[in-house]
């Protein structure tokens, strides 16, 4: 029998669910405290290292998220052949390295590669994170799960931009640098003491080029795994390009200040209340009603928000009203996108979870770039970029359902 074809069995936990979640969670968080933790040290950092195209400092994301969204191809399969713990600590000891090394960069282009080697190390937390879930959960359990770990993950986006700016009240921007590598340290002590191996020994599978390219023609030829990753990485494109842009609109268009890490927290906390709420209802409701639901009401926001902004300038509570509104539905995207791309690949949970990864996260972050860039004092050309990805990814998915939108398969999706 062929067991790559074979889905494979989940695994008992062998610590505390709470403690599961939240380890996964420290993982993925790792990501978004790359992110979101400098983005009040945008300005310094650009001043600092002689950038001086505004837009420019914006390349502090996207090229660390390059080197995130091409190295989940690699950590995948040597997760699938030597297990997750192994490439896990490895990949996060790359990331204390490269945030380390960043902390005493000379140059803005020194400092641009510290971050693709930064990304590198990171695309192991995403791609296992994901993969240990599927080797735990399946179904509407593993969308609940991914949930309340998209929750907890939240809270990073809504605490590191005010930890960002006490750094910088205190210290210059490159003491970020070191407390990213200090957090990353603390998480890769507790993976090596607490996390448990999740692949069965059975199901690991060869580290040849053939099983590798047939694994990644297996994930690409599957219908509604391909479209829904690409449909998240449409949704992940909206976000990244407000990330990219968003100093630059509180800062420079709004002139919020030092209020600038305050409001990002309220919205990332709004976004962790609905990873909360979508993970009680997702089990009464399903994966595939409550995030197609969610996709429509996006576009319909984004749509209201495009119409006011051709009108004139936005005032400030009115756009931050706006944003929030899209951040409600935005939010059960992610978690039950990642769950319906993951449900039919069960058996090649880190090469599936590495090439969802890459598209998600390279795709997402190149659209992002594109969206960012397109910044031209105004929040028009953020409203055209919501409005282009939520149609896109309602496209995506109602491909993967063959037009049969709203409408469980089976009562575990």
């Amino acid at each position: 029998m062929d067991t790559s074809a074979a889905p494979q069995p989940v695994r008992a936990l062998k610590i505390p669910r709470w403690e599961f979640i939240a380890l996964c969670a420290a993982l993925m968080a790792l990501n978004s405290l790359a992110i979101d933790i400098m983005l009040p040290a945008l300005q310094q950092i650009g001043a600092s290292l002689g950038v001086e195209n505004e837009n420019h400092r914006q390349y502090v994301i996207p090229v660390y998220i390059l080197g995130f969204g091409l190295a989940q191809l690699f950590f995948g399969p040597l997760s699938d052949r030597f297990g997750r713990r192994g490439p896990l600590l490895a990949g996060m000891a790359v990331y204390v390295a490269a945030a380390a090394a960043a902390a005493v960069a000379p140059t803005f282009g020194t400092l641009l590669a510290c971050r693709l080697v930064q990304g590198i190390g990171a695309a192991a937390t995403r791609v296992i994170a994901v993969s240990i879930v599927r080797d735990t959960f399946e179904g509407r359990r593993m969308a609940e799960v991914m949930s309340l770990i998209f929750m907890v993950f939240m809270a990073i986006p809504v605490v590191a931009p005010g930890l960002g700016q006490i750094i910088m009240l205190f210290a210059s921007w490159h003491f970020i640098f070191l407390a990213m590598a200090l957090g990353a340290l603390l998480f890769t002590l507790w993976v090596a003491l607490r996390l448990p191996e999740t692949l069965h020994p059975e199901y690991r599978r060869p580290l040849t080029v053939q099983a590798v390219v047939g694994g990644f023609v297996a994930v690409l030829t599957d219908r509604v795994a391909l479209c829904y990753a690409l449909a998240s990485t449409f949704a992940f494109a909206a976000m990244f390009g407000f990330i990219n842009s968003s100093q630059q609109i509180y800062v420079g268009l709004y002139g919020v200040g030092e209020w600038f890490p305050v409001i990002f927290a309220c919205v990332a906390g709004l976004i962790a209340v609905s990873n909360f709420v979508n993970a009680r209802l997702v089990g009464r409701i399903g994966m595939r009603r409550l995030s197609q639901g969610a996709l429509v009401m996006l576009l319909a926001i984004s749509l209201l928000w495009l119409g006011l902004s051709l009108r004139g300038p936005i005032p400030l509570f009115l756009f931050i009203a706006i944003f929030s509104a899209a951040m409600v539905p935005f939010a059960m995207l992610g978690s039950n996108f990642n769950a319906l791309a993951m449900e039919p690949l069960g058996a090649l949970a880190g090469t599936a979870s590495s090439v969802l990864g890459f598209m998600q996260t390279f795709g997402g972050g190149l659209l992002g770039t594109a969206i960012g860039q397109a910044y031209d004092g105004t929040v028009t050309p953020l409203a055209v970029g919501f409005c282009l990805v939520s149609a896109c990814a309602l496209v995506t998915v109602a491909i993967a359902e063959r037009g049969r939108m709203f409408e469980p398969h089976n009562p575990r999706v």
